[in-house]
Formats: structure tokens, C-alpha cells, sequence
């Protein structure tokens, strides 16, 4: 059995090569994002692996077909970048990866604490060795109402979390998840203090808040998102934020990351429109979708990605 594995470098391959060895696996590791010009390296392979980092459109998934692929694994919760209509049409089957949502969702309750005590302004004064505080105390979130956008596995380990901390709760998304499932979402978020988003994109998702419904979220009210940019119209974000509308935005991902998020930018003037206005303002924090980087999940998503391709070639057997 062999597997390729795209976008597969440093720590991810070392440990993509000592797990497949283990199970008597064979690999071929490829550095860089699945594209049409590598997609044929597949070759010989009935299953591959992706990053969430690359698009996988009709072309590249035709490429893949004529090499031979039938199942891509793709090493993340999301599946939004891989055309889903055109691999059923050539009959490739695509799977996302689970892992542990504990990263993400301590990730998320960071990043509602950061945008709360206004961490960016903070901090960047501190750089320069301006050590006074703001004008504006912070909230304290035990008095606001939290609203968590998606109540599935990461949004209900966000839940739990802010249970400690004694604030409101109130969930949209999902009804098993012990909370209570509005059926206007905008007129929900009017409730929320903060907003926390954990949905999947699809196109029933994509620009969940946008220019029209922005208006009925809370004056003051502060946005964060873990889940994808997509779910967020980001111009409408911005114009909400210039107007004083939000106090405040924490985003691990943005629309138009694709081409920036993962590269070393340092020293560059980066010109992308409405993310560089919003990586300038002192109020909206930005980091990398960051939100899923840690070793226990590295861990499960390269063992269930091996797991994942030896049930497809019907080897059910996890050895070790």
C-alpha cells in the first residue's frame, strides 16, 4: 500500500515517516501544496493526503484521477477546499481528518480574553517602552453573554470553558449540544456580547455575517473566528469596526488568507486590500489559523490520516 502525502515538511514528516513505517506503510513525502503542475507525483497511489492550504478544483482532482487516486484525505476538520461536486462526478471519494477540538477551542477562549483586555494595543506599547494603560478599562466576561456559533465538537469544548468563567451562554447551530437552538440567527446575535464562530463553511454558511444582518449585532459587541474567513463578509466586518459599531475583533482566520497565511512576510508591505486594513487597526488581533497547531493534534491527524487509508484498502489494523 502506498500513500502520498502533499505539504508534508519538518515535524509532520518526520513523524508521517515514523508512523507509516510502523504500520508497514509505503509514502511518498511531497513538500509542497498539492497543485496541477505536482499532482501526477500521486502516481501509484490510490490514496493521497492535502493540507487545508490548497485548493483541489476540478482540473488538479481530474489530474488525480488519471493517476490512479481514489480517496483523498484532506488533513483538516474543513473540506471547503476541495470541490466536493467535482470529485463525486469522477468518483473520488474525499475525507476530512478528525482530531482532538481542545486546541481550537482553547485557542477560541484566548482569543476572546485578547480582544477583551485589547492585547494588540497592549502590547504594542509595551514595545515600545510605553508601559501606561488605556484610557478605556475592559469588560469583565463574567458580565457579558457569550454567543457561540456552531455548537459541534470545538464549539462545545468553547462552551465548557467559558462555563468557568460564570458568563451567559447561548449557543446557534446545533441542537444536541445542550443548548438552545434559535431559529432567527439575526435576531440572536442582537443577544450577544461576543460572538464566537465554529461552523463549517458550505454555501449555506458562507457570509453568515454579513452587510445586511451586521447591523442587528450588539453595538459594542465583539467578533471572533476560529471556524473559516469565509463565514464572515470581511467588508462588512471592517466598515462595522471603522464605524464603531464592534469594539473589537480576534481572527485566526480571514477571507484572503490563502496567499499570505504560512509564508514569511517579514519586511514586506503586504497590499491585500481589506486585510491589510484590518491587520492595521489597534483593535482587530490577527494570527495565522494558528488555532489547530499543537502536538497531540499533529499526532492524531497523522495517525488517523495512515488509519483513514489502510480501512479504505481494507487493512482495518492499527498495529502499536
Amino acid at each position: 500500500m502506498r500513500i502520498t502525502v502533499f505539504d508534508c515538511a519538518g515535524d509532520e514528516r518526520e513523524l508521517f515517516a515514523r508512523r507509516a513505517e510502523a504500520q508497514g506503510v509505503d509514502l511518498k513525502l511531497v513538500n509542497e501544496p498539492i497543485s496541477a503542475g505536482n499532482a501526477r507525483l500521486s502516481c501509484g497511489s490510490r490514496c493521497i493526503s492535502v493540507s487545508h492550504r490548497a485548493p483541489l478544483c476540478e482540473f488538479v482532482l481530474r489530474e488525480l484521477k488519471t493517476g490512479g487516486v481514489e480517496l483523498v484525505t484532506t488533513r483538516s476538520i474543513g473540506t471547503d477546499h476541495v470541490d466536493l461536486s467535482a470529485a463525486d462526478k469522477l468518483g473520488i471519494r474525499v475525507e476530512s481528518i478528525a482530531y482532538s477540538p481542545d486546541g481550537v477551542a482553547d485557542y477560541a477562549v484566548m482569543l476572546i480574553l485578547m480582544a477583551l483586555r485589547n492585547a494588540k494595543g497592549m502590547l504594542g506599547r509595551a514595545e515600545t517602552g510605553d508601559f501606561s494603560l488605556d484610557c478605556a478599562r475592559s469588560p469583565d466576561l463574567r458580565e457579558m453573554t457569550v454567543g457561540v456559533v456552531g455548537a459541534g465538537r470545538i464549539g462545545q469544548g468553547v462552551i465548557a470553558r467559558l462555563r468557568a468563567f460564570g458568563c451567559r451562554i447561548s449557543a446557534y447551530g446545533n441542537a444536541n449540544a445542550g443548548e438552545t437552538l434559535r431559529a432567527s440567527f439575526d435576531e440572536w446575535i442582537g443577544q450577544c456580547d461576543v460572538l464566537t464562530f465554529h461552523l463549517p463553511l458550505t454555501a449555506r454558511t458562507r457570509h453568515i455575517l454579513n452587510g445586511r444582518n451586521m447591523r442587528q449585532v450588539k453595538d459594542g459587541a465583539y467578533i471572533v473566528n476560529t471556524g473559516r474567513g469565509g463565514l464572515i463578509e470581511t467588508e462588512a466586518l471592517l466598515t462595522a469596526l471603522k464605524a464603531g459599531k464592534l469594539r473589537g475583533a480576534a481572527l485566526d482566520v480571514v477571507e484572503g488568507e490563502e496567499d499570505i497565511f504560512y509564508g514569511g512576510h517579514r519586511g514586506e508591505r503586504i497590499e491585500k486590500g481589506v486585510f491589510s486594513e484590518l491587520c492595521k487597526m489597534s483593535n482587530v488581533i490577527i494570527t495565522p489559523h494558528a488555532a489547530f497547531y499543537t502536538r497531540r493534534a499533529l499526532i492524531e491527524t497523522v495517525e488517523n490520516t495512515i488509519l483513514k487509508c489502510l480501512e479504505y484498502e481494507g487493512s482495518k489494523k492499527w498495529t502499536g
